[in-house]
Order: structure tokens, then C-alpha cells, then sequence
């Protein structure tokens, strides 16, 4: 089926007072495996590139936008395309010409001040251009590059009256806020702020996103769609899938060479995990 407009989906998640899972696509057979995952659970779900994704592919993003979208079109479940945590404005103004919806601008580590700006003239330059634009305010840590962040120490989340001023200075369509997550975990062991959750619901006009999901366990994922977010992003719980699988296989085979036969359970392994979050969606 076409492309669906992330705003739609993330749009009708918050009126239906459910969860949106977006998935990093970074191989194709990450698309593919969302894409069947989605089917099997009946979900939409958002398939998002990230810019670190697009530095892999050698800084290429056509080609891997390409795949993506044409494996969301050939899917029966709606789908849509996004571009997450975005640094580079020339990738944020390639957005809409290579099929994305929206964009995930982060300007976190910047000052305040200086993210504000940067994202209002990014918000400026999406809407143009008919993207929807989330951004982030906080720390939730845990990015390639970064060093690690303890998602508990003072100072590292999101302040519900400074997210209500980011968001009206900014003009963005969506927010991804701290409140105990991390990116690039592995164990799902993260407890989440559900107190703070609804203070940042009732605080802004927006959906909130949950950024290093894959670290939540499912009843704190549950917790946090019944406490305000809407959008859920889950990464490294794919790679995780993805890696398991292939360690597997070629434990039992290691004279194998043939990558179709590892990637074949990696792929299912990545399905399965897409269609177990996204029945958590509610």
C-alpha cells in the first residue's frame, strides 16, 4: 500500500490512547523483517533511518531511503518512512526528496538556547517542505560516540515547564523526552519516570516520543503508553535479534559461507521481535 504519513499514524495512536513503534531499518533485511512483523500483529509501524545508518551506507542515503520505501509499498500493513536523529542540515533539507514523511532533528547537545534555535529553523525548513519534525530535549544518552549516561543522575531529565517553553519556541510536531531510558542497551532492565511521563503529557501540546526502548521492559512500555507517550522507538532490540540468529547459526555450521542461510533466521528473528513490540502497542 502507499506510504503513510508518520504524523498520521503517531496522529491516530495518541486519539485511540495507543503506542506507535518505530523501527531502525539499517540492511534491508531490517525493512523486510518490520515490514512482516508489522503484518503478522495486525500494526502500522514506522520504519526510521538514522543518520549514523546513513554514514554506514558511505553517507548514501538514496539507495537505502529506496529499499526502505519500496518494501513499506509492497507491505499490506501501513507503514511509514522517517529519517531519525538528524545533526546534518543538508540531510534534513535531502529529506522529502528521497520519500521521508519526517524527520527526527536533534539538536540535543547543544546549550538550550542554541538547540532551540537550531530546531525552530529546523521546524522552519521541514514544514515547508511538508515533514513533520520531532526533536529531542533531555538526555537520554547512549548514542554511538557518547559516553555511557546514567539515565537516574540529577540533572538528565526532561523538566516538564522547560519542555512546555521548548516546545513553544520550537514549533515541533512531536518530543522525545528523558525519563530513565538509554539508547543501545541490551538488557531490558530500564525503569521509566511514569510520574514524570504524565507531568510532560499534561505540559505539552505534542506527542511524546520514548527514545532506547529496547532496554524497557514490556510491562514498563505498557505503563508508559498508558502514562502519555505515543511513540515508541526500538533499535538495538532488532540488532540483538538480528546477531543472536547469525551467532547461532554459525555455531552449528562454521564452514558455512552462504549468507542467505544466516540471514534467513536473522531476518525471522527481527520479525518475530517487531510483531512482540508492536502487540504491546495496545
Amino acid at each position: 500500500m502507499p506510504l503513510v504519513s508518520t504524523g498520521e499514524l503517531v496522529s491516530a495512536a495518541q486519539a485511540e490512547g495507543r503506542g506507535i513503534a518505530a523501527f531502525n531499518v539499517i540492511t534491508l533485511e531490517h525493512a523486510e523483517a518490520i515490514a512482516t512483523g508489522a503484518e503478522r500483529a495486525g500494526a502500522p509501524a514506522i520504519l526510521q533511518i538514522s543518520e549514523n545508518a546513513v554514514k554506514f551506507h558511505g553517507g548514501r542515503l538514496s539507495a537505502v531511503a529506496a529499499a526502505a520505501a519500496a518494501v513499506a509499498r509492497a507491505s499490506t500493513a501501513p507503514l511509514a518512512l522517517h529519517l531519525d536523529h538528524v545533526e546534518s542540515v543538508e540531510l534534513l533539507h535531502r529529506a522529502h526528496g528521497e520519500g521521508f514523511g519526517s524527520v527526527m532533528f536533534d539538536a540535543s547537545k547543544l546549550p538550550y538556547d542554541e538547540n532551540v534555535k537550531a530546531t525552530a529553523e529546523a521546524v522552519r525548513c521541514g514544514h515547508e517542505r511538508g515533514l513533520w519534525i520531532e526533536a529531542e530535549l533531555g538526555k537520554v544518552g547512549g548514542k554511538e560516540g557518547e559516553a555511557p549516561l546514567d539515565a537516574h543522575a540529577p540533572g538528565v531529565r526532561t523538566d516538564p515547564a522547560e519542555a512546555a517553553a521548548y516546545v513553544a519556541g520550537t514549533g515541533v510536531d512531536a518530543l522525545a523526552v528523558a525519563v530513565g531510558s538509554s539508547h543501545a542497551m541490551t538488557e531490558r532492565t530500564a525503569a521509566l519516570d511514569h510520574g514524570l511521563i504524565t507531568r510532560l503529557r499534561d505540559a505539552v501540546p505534542v506527542p511524546l516520543v520514548l527514545h532506547g526502548s529496547s532496554g524497557v521492559p514490556d510491562e514498563e512500555i505498557r505503563q508508559a503508553v498508558t502514562s502519555g507517550m505515543v511513540k515508541i522507538n526500538v533499535g538495538t532490540a532488532l540488532n540483538t535479534a538480528f546477531t543472536g540468529a547469525v551467532r547461532a547459526y554459525l555455531a552449528e555450521h562454521p564452514t558455512g559461507v552462504d549468507p542467505r542461510k544466516y540471514l534467513v533466521p536473522a531476518r525471522e528473528a527481527m520479525a518475530g521481535t517487531v510483531a512482540g513490540f508492536l502487540r504491546l502497542m495496545g
